[in-house]
């Protein structure tokens, strides 16, 4: 494939978040999207018209409890009469929608295309049984599975390989609680010590309360442009360099036992992606030319795979010692999550775009109290199913 700057790029010209908090009473999902469609269009400066297209960014039907639940979303998002796609990967489907808007661009077919959506997670009821059902009925969902034992399982093992220990998951959730306290659309911003973390109730060992992201209300917008109508209209904008995903092998069972297919411990579908974007973007030393990362781990212990993953460190399970010695934090040599991540915020449905539009805001030195200085290059990820579908950017002022 050639790289990205061989061809008309695409750049982000508009972003727009909620303010996420636990619930949202007095906002419906519409008004959610719309929360963040609004600051999205005018931080673009665009109207509806100039909109091409639109890619909407949902949950499965039963976290929103409507059956084909994009079609409340359409006015909202100014859909009407345009081209419109819901898309839906777990986890990973707010980077998956940035990434189908992307392409609607890179394909030649729009100029202007809007992704957008919302998720009211702590509203839904109980999220871990509509999440149980993610798996072989037959196999696996009975155990039973959800995605909180699930990624202990993944810490027992990278416990096993790599020497992490409980105290070093805490320094995780301290370091971006700290950061997300920079942050006001953050959900989850009250600074808490390691002995806070480490006496929070176990919740899957060695998984504790504190290790876990919350459960998140709140939208989230962005508008992608071609470079062509960037320059045309004179707009600002960041650049995204390299994008790709990769699926892992659906069965749990397969990535664990004396001969995985895929290590558990590990993230190597995540790794194989970022390798994609890496090469599209031109980047052969990511842990020297990156300047700030925004990684999807909703539990403590899976930064340091998404770290290793991300080749921001030499060898897997490098990231425990880096993480300790502060190198992976605001004023450290390369910030991790300095929006606190999606440990301090989980709207399920944007939690991966969130990644996405912190960087851009990040690399466009605009993300006020927890900017990194200098950043001019970034990365962003996503994950979902059951720790099985993956997705990587890179993006450039």
């Amino acid at each position: 494939m050639s790289g990205a700057k061989d061809r008309d790029r695409v750049g982000i010209i508009g972003i727009g978040q909620s303010n996420f908090r636990s619930r949202r009473d007095d906002a419906s999902y519409p008004d959610l999207v719309r929360e963040a469609v609004v600051p999205a269009m005018l931080d673009a400066k665009l109207d509806f018209d100039a909109i091409d297209a639109v890619v909407y960014s949902l949950s499965p039907d039963a976290m929103v409890g409507i059956g084909n639940a994009e079609r409340l979303g359409v006015d909202a998002v100014g859909g009407r009469n345009k081209r419109f796609l819901r898309i839906n990967t777990g986890g990973a489907t707010g980077i998956s929608s940035v990434t189908a808007a992307y392409y609607h661009i890179a394909s030649g077919v729009c100029d202007v295309v809007l992704t957008a959506g919302a998720d009211k997670v702590g509203e839904c009821g109980d999220s871990q049984t509509v999440l149980n059902k993610i798996w072989d009925p037959t196999y696996e969902r009975a155990l039973p599975l959800g995605t909180i034992n699930m990624l202990a399982m993944s810490a027992v093992r990278y416990m096993q390989r790599y020497g992490m220990t409980e105290e070093d998951m805490a320094y995780v959730t301290v370091k971006n609680r700290r950061q997300a306290a920079l942050n006001p659309r953050a959900h989850l911003r009250k600074v808490v010590t390691i002995d806070e973390v480490m006496e929070s109730r176990v919740i899957s060992w060695p998984i504790k309360l504190m290790d876990c992201c919350p459960q998140s209300s709140g939208g989230a917008a962005m508008v992608l442009a071609s470079e062509q109508f960037i320059r045309d209209n004179k707009l600002d904008a960041v650049w995204i360099t390299g994008v790709a995903c990769r699926a892992e092998t659906y069965w749990m069972g397969d990535r664990m036992g004396t001969n995985p297919t895929a290590e558990h411990a590990d993230a190597y579908a995540l790794g194989r992606s970022f390798e994609q974007s890496y090469r599209m973007a031109g980047i052969t030393d990511p842990a020297n030319q990156v300047h700030i990362a925004e990684l999807y781990a909703p539990f403590s212990n899976t930064e340091y795979h998404a770290i290793d993953a991300a080749r921001l460190v030499a060898k897997s399970g490098e990231s425990v010692k880096r993480v300790r010695d502060g190198e992976f934090e605001l004023g450290g040599r390369l910030p991790v999550n300095p929006s606190g991540g999606t440990l301090c915020t989980n709207a399920i449905a944007v939690t991966a775009m969130a990644r996405v539009a912190e960087t851009a805001l990040q690399v466009w030195g605009r993300a006020g109290a927890h900017q990194v200085e200098g950043a001019r290059v970034g990365i962003a990820s996503g994950n979902g199913g059951d720790h099985q579908i993956f997705g990587t950017m890179v993006i450039e002022a």
